[in-house]
C-alpha cells in the first residue's frame, strides 16, 4: 500500500467548480491527510490580489505546519504567498487552473485590467507543477500571457512562458460517477436544455434567435433554462421568457440535485451558446446523462465532442449563429419525429473512477520533488 500524502489543499476563490473539484479530490484520496483552506467567491478583484494577505497572516500557523505538497488553484496568489511565509518555498507546489483571465471576453463598458491574469501567471511560475482542464485553456493562457508581456516596456526576460509551458499538462474536472448511471427512456416532447450561468459570456442572445427560428420552422418542443443566476442578469433573459414562454419547461435554477439529475435525464439535446467556457462541466453532466450536445465549434469543445455535435462557430455574428444552430436543431428534431436520435457521445473516460489514478500520479510526482528543494 503505498504511503498517504500530507496536503495543504488552497482554493482562494472557492466558486462551485473549484469547490467540487476539490470535494471531488478529497473524496478520492480519503486516506490522505487533507488540510483545506477556501476562501468564499465573493468581491473578485479583491479577492484574486489579496487572499495571499488573508492567509498568511490569518493562518499562518496552518501554514506552517510540515506538508509533503501544495495544491492550489490559479487563483492563489501563490508567489505573494510563499513570500510572505518563508516555509512555504520549500515545499513543492502544484496549480490547477479551471479558468484564466486572459481568454475572458471583453464588456465594453468595463475597463480592461491585466492585473488578474499576472497574479495568475505569477502563481504558475512559481509552482513546480502546472495542470489545466482542457488544452483550449493552457493555449489561451500561454498565448494571452505571452502577448501580455510582449506589451511591458522593458526587463521581461526571455523564454518565461516557455519555461512555464515545459511543466504543464491537461487534467481534466473528472465527473461524479453517479452521473454516469442509466438514464430513463425520454417520452414526451422534443426537450432541450440550456444549464448555464446567466451571463452574457453565455451568449443568451444566441438562445433567444436559435429557438425562435426554430419555432417558426413549425418545431413543437420544450425547453429547459437553468443555471445559476445573479442579482443582475442578461435583460435577454426577460425578453426569452416573454416571448417563449409557452415553450419553457424549468425556468431557473435546480435547487435539489436529484431534481436537476432528472431534468437532465428527461432532455433530449444539450445546448450550448457559450463565448467564455474552459472545460463545459455543465453540458458534460447533461452528456453523461444521455443528452446530445449541440455546442459551437470553438473553445474546449471540439477536444469532447464529435464535428456531428459542433455548429459553425461565428462568435463576432450572432445573428447568423442563431441561424445556424436552429438549421441544428431541425435536424436532430427530424431525427426525433423518425425515432432515430442519435446516442450521447460517450464521456465515461471522464469519471472519476478513470481519472484518480492519473491524480494521484499527479500529485506524487509533485511530492517527490521535496528532496531536491532542500
Amino acid at each position: 500500500m503505498r504511503e498517504p500524502v500530507k496536503v495543504l489543499l488552497l482554493s482562494a476563490y472557492d466558486a462551485h467548480s473549484h469547490r467540487r473539484w476539490r470535494h471531488g479530490l478529497v473524496a478520492a484520496f480519503p486516506d490522505w491527510d487533507w488540510t483545506v483552506l477556501a476562501l468564499p467567491p465573493r468581491h473578485f478583484s479583491w479577492r484574486v490580489r489579496g487572499n495571499s494577505l488573508s492567509w498568511a497572516f490569518g493562518e499562518r500557523h496552518t501554514l506552517e505546519q510540515s506538508y509533503d505538497v501544495i495544491i492550489a488553484t490559479s487563483m492563489t496568489d501563490l508567489s505573494a504567498l510563499k513570500g510572505m511565509v518563508p516555509s512555504l518555498a520549500m515545499i513543492p507546489s502544484l496549480v490547477y487552473c479551471h479558468e484564466n483571465q486572459f481568454a475572458y471576453p471583453h464588456q465594453p463598458e468595463r475597463v480592461q485590467r491585466n492585473e488578474p491574469g499576472i497574479t495568475g501567471l505569477y502563481a504558475m511560475l512559481a509552482a513546480d507543477r502546472v495542470l489545466f482542464n482542457s488544452d483550449y485553456n493552457r493555449t489561451s493562457l500561454l498565448d494571452g500571457a505571452r502577448a501580455v508581456l510582449a506589451q511591458m516596456p522593458d526587463a521581461v526576460p526571455p523564454g518565461v512562458i516557455d519555461q512555464l509551458a515545459d511543466r504543464t499538462a491537461v487534467l481534466p474536472v473528472p465527473l461524479e460517477d453517479d452521473w454516469f448511471e442509466a438514464p430513463p427512456r425520454r417520452n414526451g416532447p422534443f426537450t432541450l436544455l440550456w444549464n448555464h450561468r446567466w451571463e452574457f459570456d453565455k451568449a443568451p442572445e444566441r438562445l433567444l434567435a436559435a429557438l425562435l427560428k426554430f419555432r417558426g420552422a413549425g418545431a413543437e418542443f420544450r425547453v429547459h433554462v437553468a443555471g445559476q443566476q445573479f442579482r443582475q442578469r442578461p435583460a435577454v433573459f426577460a425578453d426569452l421568457h416573454e416571448r417563449l414562454g409557452d415553450c419553457i419547461g424549468q425556468w431557473g435554477f435546480v435547487e435539489a440535485a436529484a431534481d436537476y439529475a432528472q431534468l437532465l435525464r428527461e432532455s433530449h439535446v444539450v445546448l450550448s451558446t457559450a463565448l467564455h467556457e474552459f472545460q463545459g462541466l455543465a453540458v458534460l453532466e447533461a452528456v453523461a446523462c444521455g443528452c446530445i450536445p449541440l455546442v459551437p465549434d470553438r473553445l474546449a469543445y471540439p477536444e469532447l465532442f464529435p464535428a456531428a455535435c459542433r455548429y459553425p462557430s461565428f462568435p463576432d455574428e450572432p445573428d447568423r449563429e442563431g441561424e445556424v444552430i436552429a438549421d441544428a436543431l431541425l435536424g436532430l428534431y427530424e431525427q426525433y419525429r423518425q425515432g432515430a436520435l442519435p446516442a450521447a457521445p460517450d464521456v465515461s473516460a471522464l469519471a472519476w473512477s478513470k481519472l484518480a489514478r492519473t491524480y494521484e500520479n499527479e500529485i506524487r510526482s509533485v511530492a517527490s520533488r521535496a528532496g531536491e528543494m532542500q
